[in-house]
């Protein structure tokens, strides 16, 4: 049986649960629950801290987890990245109070506080600088204000947490984060291991596009055709009506709109949009 670790609680476990349930996996309805057993699919869950995932995989006591990219580079150990999943999306990035630290140059002999220190310290050895790294668990934003630090390095999603703290972003971002499928590369091919990390590519590319439908007349046809190719190739039928086909393509769900006015300008009709729940490419 597929062993399987994903976050215990928070946002990234919500989502998580979410995504492996559009794949069609269990998941489990009791959030004291430490392990659910899919027995249909063969696969057991384990429900672990997102910090400890790559930990487990990167063991090979567990074949496959979900948890986030930073995580998985502050832990340093084999587990490798199959898939970003993308959500869960922030920025790693060292913050400072304003004036006291213009560029990661300025980094060089500060104490920097945070919860990654395998990320940072290898970053840092990366830019060739010296800096004290501290080591804090959770939130690290009042290590400046309480004198513990100069500098803070952690994931910001929105920046709100840092300006409450007085705190402001330097440098490029030493990471760009978000939810990911590990596995432990050293372990041999698991037919079930194929199959989920297939179901989470296909729920992936079903949340990404839609299916769009609509007639054209058939002198028509190319130039439609070029605003909707599809994954491969657009699906053309004839219709009772001569001089007119339907056709059937995947268009990106953030572009439906433009692709819908601009079908409308070259002479299509009954133009219309469905979800797509689940597919396999």
């Amino acid at each position: 049986m597929l062993r399987v670790a994903v976050p215990n609680k928070g946002t990234l476990a919500a989502e998580a649960a979410q995504v492996l349930r559009e794949a069609g996996y269990r998941q489990r309805t009791d959030g004291s629950e430490l392990v659910c057993r899919d027995v249909d699919n063969e696969v057991e869950f384990f429900y672990l801290r997102p910090r400890d995932i790559a930990t487990y995989v990167g063991s090979g006591d567990l074949q496959l987890g979900i948890t986030g990219r930073d995580l998985l580079l502050d832990a340093g150990g084999p587990a490798e990245e199959l898939l970003d999943l993308d959500f869960g999306a922030a920025e790693f990035r060292f913050a400072a109070r304003p004036g006291t630290v213009s560029d990661e140059r300025g980094l060089a002999g500060r104490r920097i506080a945070t919860a990654y220190p395998g990320l940072v310290e290898a970053h840092l050895t990366k830019l060739g600088i010296s800096a004290t790294v501290i080591r804090l668990d959770g939130a690290v934003e009042n290590a400046v204000r309480l004198g513990v630090a100069d500098v803070i390095a952690d994931v910001v999603a929105t920046g709100t947490t840092l300006r409450q703290a007085g705190l402001e972003p330097v440098g490029e971002p030493i990471l760009r984060t978000s939810a990911v499928l590990i596995a432990n590369p050293h372990l041999p091919p698991d037919g079930a291991l194929s199959q989920l990390r297939r179901r989470l590519e296909g729920v992936l590319v079903a949340r990404r596009y839609v299916m769009l439908s609509y007639d054209v007349r058939v002198e028509r046809l190319d130039e439609a055709a070029a605003l909707t190719p599809g994954m491969e190739s657009p699906t053309v039928s004839p219709l009772h009506r001569e001089g007119w086909v339907a056709v059937q393509a995947m268009v990106r769900r953030s572009e439906m709109h433009r692709v819908m006015d601009e079908l409308y300008e070259v002479g299509a009709r009954a133009i219309l949009v469905t979800d797509i729940h689940a597919c396999r490419l």
